[in-house]
């Protein structure tokens, strides 16, 4: 009401997050019940939940940075080293790529690759 800009982020507070326990089908029910944009913040071990969120519209992605996993705090084992930040970034930026826009189409290459096959098969 007030026209500030803001993002609702979907967190479960466990460290480390069990996949089972991700629900990441909720970011499509807070978007729809909330009318605003909905991100991602992640606990888990590893990359692939945060990308999977992503896929499914997550606008913001969160994860905790760590440079060292043996340090002390309850979150370490499920932060991010440096490395893995730019490896997040370069999936999601691959996968914005990879979802195109919905619409078929027969592309260049597959025509191509199509007219090889017909000549290969005559």
């Amino acid at each position: 009401d007030n026209n500030c800009p803001f993002e609702l982020m979907h967190c479960v507070s466990i460290y480390p997050l069990q996949p089972e326990d991700a629900n990441l089908k909720i970011i499509h029910t807070l978007r729809d019940r909330y009318k605003c944009k909905v991100g991602y913040s992640g606990h888990e071990v590893g990359l692939g939940i945060s990308v999977a969120a992503a896929a499914l519209g997550a606008t913001s992605i969160e994860r905790h940075i760590t440079l060292d996993r043996s340090m002390y705090g309850s979150d370490q084992s499920s932060s991010v080293e440096p490395q893995g930040i730019k490896n997040l970034v370069d999936t999601i930026r691959t996968l914005e790529k990879a979802s195109g826009d919905g619409e078929k189409k027969f592309l260049d290459n597959e025509k191509i690759n199509a007219k090889k096959l017909r000549e290969h098969l005559l």
